[in-house]
């Protein structure tokens, strides 16, 4: 008895307390910029005439469930994109992207991306592209999206392996913007 009360003290119980994941820490972070909107610029990728360059784009990290946080992404006038990040009971996250139409009907091309294969790091989540983005959109089967947060800023990310194809967006942590109307097929 004598030896368990004497590894008790030097080892307190919250020695044995389970440590919060990579997912967990990132999902934390995330979730303190909940009813937050940002300002972004593109940092890589930008292409003259593209449907982004020089246009305004603001992330909302609109709802915050226990298993789901909804970050609306608009371009100038165009609310079509969401992000769509899920933890799940392995404390994997996924990411998806939901595309309206200004209707709010579902595009096309619609609920792509990827799922986390670890618990990833604290201020970085990566997703390679599921089976579900390879049968809608075939050239996406190689994206890997990353999406890093720290105390002031947040990037969205793509690279298509094989290809040139990189496209980084960046948002201001630090200046919280006016927050934006719902994006197209949600309502306030």
């Amino acid at each position: 008895m004598k030896i368990l009360l004497s590894f008790l003290l030097l080892f307190p119980l919250s020695f044995f307390a389970q440590q919060q994941t990579g997912s967990e820490k990132f999902w934390k972070q995330l979730e303190a910029h909940c009813g937050n909107a940002y300002e972004g610029e593109i940092t890589e990728g930008a292409v003259e005439g593209d449907s982004f360059t020089g246009k305004k784009l603001v992330m909302h990290v609109r709802s915050c469930d226990t298993n789901t946080i909804r970050i609306p992404f608009f371009v100038g006038e165009d609310k079509s994109r969401t992000w769509v990040l899920n933890i799940n009971e392995d404390k994997i996250i996924s990411l998806k992207h939901d595309h309206r139409h200004e209707d709010g009907t579902e595009d096309k091309l619609t609920q792509y991306g990827g799922t986390s294969t670890n618990v990833g790091l604290a201020n970085v989540q990566v997703f390679p592209a599921d089976e579900h983005t390879s049968d809608i959109l075939p050239p996406a089967s190689t994206n890997i999206w990353w999406i890093t947060i720290d105390d002031t800023s947040f990037t969205y990310n793509l690279r298509r392996i094989g290809t040139d194809r990189l496209f980084t967006v960046r948002f201001d942590l630090t200046k919280t913007i006016e927050t934006p109307d719902a994006p197209w097929g949600t309502e306030d």
